[in-house]
């Protein structure tokens, strides 16, 4: 074997290497920008009688666990597992709703210290989902196909 393609491969392989250790390093920064949305958070905006909450908690510095609940006076009326991770050097937000007969996942694709925004293009509804924090307050928003559905939440301290 040439000697100059020798040394060719291993810069080669030492370059992906370290590019593969920043990306994974920019995402596991990326991740931690997510901890303001560990706690419980009550919806605002329910229908009379309704009320509603999602409540976050951090499994590992590589993610988040949640679900959303909504009641009807005192019976459950909605359920979603909720979940962020890395998978694959990425971000995702993943729903597992009732409706869908898998898990949908939604790829980050815009990250702040106060707010994120997923998508996933092929799914049905909602292609996109956002989160943006102000002070105590949260909006959430699910959206495609020219509609779009906000989430109005306050978090409470215990």
């Amino acid at each position: 074997m040439n000697k100059n393609y020798f040394i060719f491969i291993i810069l080669l392989f030492l370059s992906n290497n370290t590019n593969g250790q920043a990306v994974r390093n920019v995402t596991t920064e990326n991740f931690k920008k997510l901890n303001w949305l560990i706690g419980t958070w009550y919806q605002a905006n329910t229908k009379p009688g309704y009320s509603a909450h999602e409540r976050w908690e951090e499994i590992s510095p590589y993610e988040h666990h949640g679900f959303g609940i909504t009641l009807q006076g005192k019976d459950t009326v909605f359920i979603e597992k909720l979940r962020i991770l890395i998978k694959e050097n990425d971000i995702y937000y993943v729903a597992d709703v009732p409706e869908n007969q898998k898990l949908a996942y939604f790829k980050l694709i815009e990250i702040t210290d106060s707010g994120f925004v997923c998508e996933n293009p092929n799914h049905d509804f909602p292609k996109k989902i956002s989160y943006q924090l102000d002070g105590e307050k949260l909006k959430a928003q699910i959206s495609g196909d020219g509609k779009a559905i906000d989430y109005l939440f306050e978090r409470k301290w215990f």
